[in-house]
C-alpha cells in the first residue's frame, strides 16, 4: 500500500489487508492522525461511505484539520465506486492527484486525497479491469510455473504468519532454487510487469507483490 511520503507497511498491516480482502468486498486501507493503519470494507447493504472530519464519518479524520466535516462520499454497487465531491468541502477531493469536480469512477489501486491524507482504494472483487493481474489471477494465468516457484520462495518467510516477516532477498531465492541472482531477477522484472508493479517505488514493490500475490490466492500458506 505505500505511497510517496508515506511509511510502508509493516508484515503485522500486510497480512491484516490481505486477511480483510479476502472477504472480497471493495476497501479503504488509510493512516489515521496517529499513523495506525485503518481498513474500512464498502459494505454491499450501506451504498455509501462519508469521508470527513466529523466523529459521524464513515471515514473519521479528525486530526486533518484540512478536511470538512463532511468532506466526501463514495458511493458503491457490488465492486464498482465512485469518489463524489459536490463542493461541500473547502480544500476538494483527488485521485491520483488528479481534483475531482463532481464524479470519478475508482479503480483498484487508485489512491484518494483529502486534505492530508491518502487513502488507497481496493477492489479485490473487481472485473478484469482491475489493475491487479488482467484475468483470473488466482489460477495463475500468464505466470509460468518458474516464475511460481520463484513467487513460492519470495514469500516463504510468511509461512509462519505475519510475525515480523519480510520477502526473501534475491539472494535467498537464489540459494533455494539453484539459480543465479541475474535469473532471479530477470524472473522477478517479469512478474512485477504482470503484476502492474513495473513502475511502482523501488522501497515496497517486494512486499505489494508478495501483498497480491497471497491476497489473491496465487500463492497460500499450502505452497509455503
Amino acid at each position: 500500500m505505500s505511497d510517496p511520503g508515506e511509511r510502508p507497511q509493516s508484515a503485522v498491516e500486510l497480512k491484516e489487508q490481505i486477511e480483510a480482502e479476502r472477504r472480497g468486498l471493495p476497501l479503504i486501507v488509510y493512516r489515521d492522525g496517529e499513523g495506525i493503519q485503518r481498513i474500512v470494507a464498502l459494505e454491499s447493504d450501506r451504498g455509501e461511505l462519508w469521508v470527513g472530519r466529523s466523529p459521524s464519518a464513515d471515514v473519521s479524520l479528525p486530526a486533518d484539520e484540512q478536511v470538512s466535516k463532511l468532506h466526501a462520499r463514495i458511493e458503491h454497487v457490488g465492486a464498482d465506486a465512485t469518489l463524489v465531491d459536490d463542493g461541500l468541502s473547502r480544500n476538494g477531493s483527488f485521485v491520483n492527484e488528479e481534483r475531482v469536480g463532481g464524479r470519478r469512477m475508482l479503480a483498484d489501486g487508485d489512491v484518494i486525497r483529502v486534505g492530508r491524507t491518502r487513502l488507497r482504494f481496493r477492489a479485490p472483487g473487481g472485473d478484469a479491469d482491475s489493475t491487479v493481474i488482467a484475468g483470473d489471477l488466482a489460477s495463475g494465468a500468464g505466470v509460468s510455473p518458474a516464475q511460481r516457484r520463484v513467487l513460492v520462495a519470495l514469500c516463504r518467510p510468511f509461512k509462519d504468519g505475519p510475525g515480523f516477516a519480510t520477502p526473501a532477498t534475491n539472494a535467498e531465492i537464489a540459494a533455494e532454487l539453484h539459480l543465479s541472482i541475474d535469473a532471479v531477477k530477470t524472473h522477478l522484472r517479469a512478474l512485477f510487469e504482470k503484476f502492474g508493479l513495473a513502475d511502482a517505488p523501488q522501497g515496497g514493490k517486494r512486499m505489494e507483490l508478495v501483498r497480491r500475490a497471497m491476497g489473491a490466492g496465487l500463492i497460500t500458506a499450502r505452497d509455503l
